[in-house]
């Protein structure tokens, strides 16, 4: 299965052992992330709350983050605990403005721009 890039927020990470859980932008099933052996060296450290571009598969029936890439340290740190909670989530400050979202049901798309794949002009 080929790759799929996805963009998510860091729920949960081990910083000792370079483990984390990750909510993705599709709302499908949290992705799961170990680094690949012989490249803990090479993995970025993650902390929840951080907004991370990444490289899922399906795996045994389990989403498996690969590539991870932080795009935003500590983007919204509070979002674990209010999901933990079961409090309203609001999206950071500098997020677009949307209706809030309805009962317990966050939508990433308020995190980040997940609009429609622009079109690029090639010639050549």
């Amino acid at each position: 299965m080929k790759p799929q890039t996805m963009f998510g927020v860091v729920l949960w990470s081990d910083a000792a052992a370079q483990k984390a859980v990750i909510w993705c932008e599709d709302q499908g099933e949290l992705a799961f992330y170990t680094p690949a052996d012989g490249s803990v060296d090479d993995t970025p450290s993650l902390g929840a709350g951080d907004l991370i571009r990444f490289d899922v598969i399906l795996q045994e029936n389990v989403r498996k983050a690969h590539n991870p890439e932080v795009l935003m340290p500590s983007h919204s740190p509070e979002l674990p605990q209010k999901l933990r909670s079961g409090g309203p989530v609001i999206p950071p400050k500098s997020a677009p403005k949307t209706a809030a979202p309805s009962g317990k049901v966050v939508s990433l798309s308020e995190y980040f721009d997940t609009g429609a794949p622009r079109k690029i002009a090639c010639s050549g």
